[in-house]
């Protein structure tokens, strides 16, 4: 007789296995219950490495954060210009990776300090560049928040890339607000075409914050 040996279970492999599922069933459908399932083990067994969903929430953030940067070494000779482009386009870029992916992102806390080297080195580029400190926690946070804020909105309307929610169709919202024009047309410039839209409101922020501190 032969006895099938199953994989250890351990925080990596929960969190692999969530965020896998966080793709099908998205945030609100992702449960302790769901997760064991998937696992085949029971719900309890869960507990042994996360207290609570949060927990495994924060976990989950940090494995995003960790498959966002592996591999991906910072350029010393990036401007600081350069270094926020980079930064937050990588990020929203992972975080359209997931279902939801700016939710668990948004408001979770890193279980471990891998991301403190990357900071290190950003803040490190910034006070060369004459920022003070406050200043380059100011310049990196706001573009962050930018970002965080514009993925949350663009998966609230279009959960992966190529799906869209109903109820977003804009020649129905045009009809809609036929009474006021201006926002039936502001539409197009809100719900589609969000690529270009990140873009320009990127380099609105970088340009403020150039503005604002005298760094060109």
């Amino acid at each position: 007789m032969t006895t099938e040996r199953r994989t250890p279970l351990d925080r990596q492999r929960v969190a692999d296995t969530a965020l896998r599922l966080l793709n099908e069933v998205g945030l609100e459908g992702l449960t302790l219950r769901a997760i064991a399932n998937e696992l085949d083990v029971k719900a309890p067994a869960l507990y042994w490495h996360f207290k609570d969903k949060q927990a495994l929430l924060d976990e989950m953030a940090t494995e995003m954060y960790r498959r966002m940067t592996a591999g991906t070494p910072l350029d010393p000779a990036d401007t600081w210009r350069e270094r926020l482009y980079k930064a937050n386009r990588g990020l929203r870029a992972a975080l359209l990776g997931y279902r939801d992916g700016a939710r668990v992102f948004s408001g979770s806390r890193f279980t471990g300090i891998e991301h403190a080297e990357q900071m290190e080195d950003t803040l490190r580029l910034f006070t060369a560049s004459g920022f003070t400190l406050a200043q380059a926690v100011r310049a990196t946070s706001t573009t962050y928040l930018y970002t965080l804020g514009f993925v949350i909105e663009e998966q609230g309307v279009q959960p992966l890339p190529g799906e869209r929610r109903e109820g977003f169709d804009l020649d129905e919202r045009a009809r809609m607000m036929s009474a006021y024009p201006l926002a039936a047309k502001a539409g197009a410039e809100i719900f589609a075409d969000y690529e270009r839209h990140f873009e320009e409101g990127l380099e609105l922020v970088i340009d403020g914050i150039a503005a604002r501190y005298g760094r060109e």
